[in-house]
């Protein structure tokens, strides 16, 4: 399944259950592109002792993430259209919190779903990024490889570093990103947006995840983008995000939470072979 081609193997863990070092094991195997099925990450639906369900979410490099937006519509729109809850929202656990989840369905399949993604943490120490003053790190500096980058930082559940540019095309995402992901000043290492603006409305983003590198999306970096956009004085609260893969409409409420609407597509169905996954599981 893919949210505006963030890409991701959806594994039903209700009925069947792996062990953690499994789960590591099957995300590095299946998630290869060139020798397993190929995906940005693997969501697994779980049951929960206090919400309507859990997600999970595990990066390629067999790494857990605390939470994956475009993940959660595509979890969403598995729940509804496989028939495990036709509930039009649903709360979900997931190790960033609590989320709720409003599905809109066409032709009784889920068409796009509304996540209240809560509210960003700001502080440096909730984010994590160290060396900053203050209550916010917004407008700072980070040097990366002499290099200063103006940055503002966001913790959507997951930690991210937004940089505006006025080009988000001419960025060596691929030599930038990891720099910046595994800079020192970053403890968990971190998600890295660059982002252009193109009017009070409409960003351009350009996303390199924490674990997966350069991917087409990413929904929590969309929410931390706008975020930051918003708190530069760019935007307004409400703004298009507009990625390689498609577009996410972002508001930060009145209220402080932040809304993130977008599409959720399933690709194909398919059973992976016993020898398969006994390799993978070595």
């Amino acid at each position: 399944m893919h949210g505006i081609g963030n890409d991701f193997i959806v594994i039903d863990c209700i009925k069947q259950s792996f062990t953690d070092e499994e789960l590591s094991k099957i995300a590095v195997g299946a998630c290869h592109r060139n020798f397993g099925i190929g995906s940005d990450g693997l969501i697994l639906i779980c049951s929960s002792d206090t919400c309507d369900f859990k997600m999970r979410m595990l990066n390629p490099d067999g790494s857990e993430a605390e939470m994956c937006g475009n993940g959660i519509r595509v979890f969403a729109k598995y729940i509804y259209d496989y028939g495990l809850s036709k509930k039009e929202e649903i709360t979900v656990e997931t190790l960033a919190g609590v989320k709720i989840i409003k599905i809109f369905t066409e032709k009784g399949k889920c068409n796009y779903v509304q996540v209240d993604m809560g509210c960003p943490n700001l502080a440096p120490e909730r984010i994590p990024v160290l060396g900053y003053e203050g209550d916010r790190v917004v407008k700072q500096v980070l040097i990366v490889d002499d290099i200063p980058f103006n940055i503002t930082c966001v913790n959507m559940g997951n930690p991210h570093c937004v940089t505006i540019v006025d080009d988000v095309d001419e960025i060596d995402l691929s030599y930038y990103g990891p720099l910046i992901e595994n800079h020192s000043q970053f403890p968990e290492r971190t998600n890295v947006e660059f982002i252009e603006i193109l009017d009070r409305e409409n960003v351009k983003m350009r996303v390199w995840e924490r674990g997966a590198a350069e991917t087409l999306a990413c929904g929590t970096g969309a929410c931390a983008s706008a975020v930051a956009a918003i708190l530069n004085g760019k935007t307004e609260k409400k703004v298009n995000m507009h990625l390689v893969g498609g577009d996410l409409v972002i508001e930060w409420t009145d209220k402080g939470r932040v809304l993130m609407t977008g599409p959720a597509e399933e690709v194909f169905v398919g059973k992976v072979t016993e020898e398969t996954m006994a390799k993978w599981l070595k």
